[in-house]
């Protein structure tokens, strides 16, 4: 079954330039041109918010993994965190002395990473926005920055014509690999963090292990942005030539092209289960998509992936399984003697982590906005003061 449309947002005044889904796919963020972010529920007839606050065009914006938080990055040179509520209250800090065009979350939710046109990576702290360390061997604007699932590395692209890989701890780079065809506009780690894709003129796949090229896809225009289903097999990509394509990476082949935006189709990316995608487009309309291509042997492939095995019962043929990042991951089998009472027990533990940490979001967030509320009340308690001093001066003399 080819992916459908299923929903059709229509709220902002310019371009969409990013769109996030959040962890449990109730709410879609998206970022424009038009300076706003929207928040958009996935239930029908619910209202969106509109959060303003940016003085400039958002470049950027993404889900905090809790979903709690919403990151934005803008023209206007800072981050904002929004607490995606009916209030939408936000903390800003400047990131950059330029545009910031890239904001990632780490898999933990505890830091950012930002891109950005002053030529640097940033990476700081989600819990008071504290700066880490900067990255700066790019000699050109930096498009695009991304954590790998695991944070140990960084991964960022630049218009000097490279994307580079980074080592987290040490702060190096490990890693350039050089983009003959010129710049990169988007570029992610795939799901098993050992290979990346990066977006421009063509759609490459490069093995982040063995530093070398895995696959290359060509178009007839310039790709701006990408995603990878989270099964690690597919790709989907956003184009200049309003389409958007999905990619079988096992097959190494285009799958299907959706003719969906009036103008250049600008951002892409898939639901953290992989069954939704979004895109956004210049025509300033966000789109939601079933997935439906993947409906038939979605549970399929995750049962097969504990087994390292395609859907079809054939081992995996793109490459050997020591050199390839697209091969079907293995993950942990359960032991069918293993007590279901205590597997029931293990997920309902790991769901009340993830509860405390999304409260340990809001209570972050919280404690930063009173802190900046308590900071403007000092400002206007000392203006105050000095101007009383200056009536009595004034009064005196």
């Amino acid at each position: 079954e080819d992916p459908s449309l299923e929903r059709h947002f229509k709220g902002h005044r310019d371009a969409v330039t990013s769109v996030d889904f959040s962890l449990n796919k109730k709410q879609l963020a998206s970022g424009s041109m038009d300076s706003c972010v929207m928040i958009w529920s996935m239930k029908p007839q619910m209202r969106a918010f509109r959060f303003v606050g940016h003085k400039d065009a958002v470049m950027c914006v993404q889900f905090s993994p809790s979903g709690h938080l919403v990151a934005s990055g803008s023209r206007d040179k800072t981050v904002r965190l929004w607490l995606p509520t009916v209030k939408g209250e936000s903390t800003a800090f400047k990131a950059h002395t330029a545009t910031v065009r890239s904001v990632h979350f780490s898999s933990d939710g505890q830091s950012l990473v930002t891109a950005s046109d002053d030529k640097t990576v940033k990476v700081w702290t989600v819990h008071r926005q504290k700066f880490l360390f900067s990255l700066s061997q790019h000699i050109n604007w930096v498009r695009c920055a991304r954590f790998s699932p695991d944070g140990r590395l960084i991964v960022s692209a630049s218009d000097d014509k490279t994307v580079k890989l980074w080592d987290k701890t040490s702060r190096e780079c490990i890693y350039s690999f050089c983009e003959p065809g010129g710049f990169v506009n988007h570029v992610d780690f795939h799901p098993s963090g050992t290979c990346i894709a990066a977006a421009g003129n063509t759609v490459k796949v490069w093995d982040v292990r063995m530093n070398r090229l895995l696959q290359h896809y060509q178009g007839n225009a310039v790709v701006n942005s990408l995603s990878f289903h989270p099964s690690g097999n597919y790709l989907v990509t956003a184009s200049n030539d309003s389409t958007l394509k999905i990619l079988d990476l096992l097959e190494g082949r285009l799958l299907y092209t959706l003719h969906s935006h009036q103008g250049p189709a600008t951002c892409v990316a898939f639901s953290r289960a992989g069954d939704l995608f979004a895109s956004g487009g210049s025509d300033e309309q966000v789109m939601v998509w079933k997935t439906n291509f993947d409906a038939v042997d979605y549970g399929e492939v995750l049962k097969t992936q504990r087994s390292g095995t395609n859907v079809d019962g054939t081992q995996p043929t793109l490459q050997s399984e020591t050199d390839c990042c697209v091969h079907l991951k293995k993950t942990k089998t359960q032991d069918p003697g293993r007590n279901h009472a205590q597997q029931e027990e293990e997920s309902s533990l790991a769901n009340t982590l993830e509860h405390i940490m999304g409260q340990l979001d809001v209570l972050t967030q919280t404690v930063s906005i009173l802190e900046q509320r308590l900071t403007l009340a000092e400002d206007k308690l000392k203006e105050c003061l000095e101007n009383q001093q200056k009536i009595i001066q004034n009064k005196t003399s």
